[in-house]
């Protein structure tokens, strides 16, 4: 493109190249056209440039630009990527997530009433004909934006920010492997941004069907409590892991959207994984591992 995009959208990825082929259709299939695809290549060595272009549709070519970054952390990644982004906005997303056509087209409208506001979108779960007890339990608990939002955070799955002041706030804090979205989103609002949700610029994200998919991210988030933020913040979610998630499986129960059968197996699932939390504690206070990035 010959003159500067309205939107730079940037994608982390690793180990997640398989899941990136569907995301570049899903952004081909877009309404709003005026952007540019930044991929921040999380691997130790460069993903092959040849197996990444095979992965562009025709209607993205020459959009997509290619950025190594071996520090380990997707917030280090999507740094790295904001810093090539020639965009007036940076889009964040993920690349198991799916963007419905008029995802980009209410982004960029909300920008343009609200250029110096941070923009959430909705995630929406979707399941397969027939979910398995992981697929269930993963799309109760869903991710829940218009709650984090209310809450002042939202996630990177579907966010947005004015390029100038995410490099004003130095972007996301690079060592964190988890919980980076919502501590810049704190970070912008103690700044004095504002934090909105767009109702209309929704994606979709596959709800987990597999144990060990879960298992893998309830390890990097609480990879991430243990090992960010102050040493008073860390002693409280380790305290807090000691806790059955009581409130969160009564939260399951009480929630209407989902039939009664969904709810009891997201209670019985959140169970075992709080015993995969107590031993990933005890990989990294104990045994000194280090914390999960996948």
């Amino acid at each position: 493109m010959s003159r500067l995009p309205a939107l730079s959208v940037i994608i982390p990825v690793y180990h997640g190249w398989d899941d990136l082929a569907g995301l570049l259709a899903a952004l081909a299939a877009q309404t709003f056209q005026d952007f540019e695809v930044l991929i921040a290549d999380n691997e130790r060595e460069p993903y092959p440039e040849a197996a990444l272009q095979a992965l562009i549709p025709p209607g993205l070519q020459g959009r997509v630009t290619h950025i190594h970054c071996p520090r380990p952390g997707s917030y280090a990644a999507r740094n790295a990527a904001a810093a090539k982004a020639r965009g007036a906005r940076l889009v964040f997303t993920d690349a198991d997530c799916r963007p419905l056509p008029g995802w980009l087209a209410a982004l960029a409208a909300a920008g343009a009433r609200m250029p110096a506001a941070l923009l959430a979108g909705p995630i929406r779960m979707i399941t397969g004909p027939d979910p398995g007890i992981w697929e269930i339990y993963d799309a109760l608990r869903g991710i829940p934006q218009a709650r984090y939002v209310a809450h002042g955070y939202a996630t990177t799955a579907n966010l947005s920010v004015e390029r100038a002041m995410f490099e004003t706030l130095s972007g996301f804090d690079p060592r964190r492997l988890s919980g980076g979205d919502a501590e810049f989103c704190r970070r912008a609002r103690r700044a004095g941004a504002a934090l909105h949700l767009v109702p209309d610029a929704i994606t979709q994200h596959p709800a987990r069907s597999s144990r060990a998919e879960c298992v893998t991210k309830v390890r990097r988030i609480k990879g991430g409590q243990l090992t960010s933020g102050s040493p008073r913040q860390r002693l409280i979610w380790a305290i807090r892991s000691l806790t059955p998630p009581l409130r969160e499986m009564l939260a399951y129960l009480r929630s209407t959207d989902f039939p009664i059968r969904w709810r009891l197996i997201a209670c019985a699932a959140r169970l075992r994984l709080w015993f995969s939390e107590l031993a990933e504690m005890g990989r990294i206070l104990i045994l000194r591992h280090p914390p999960e990035r996948r």
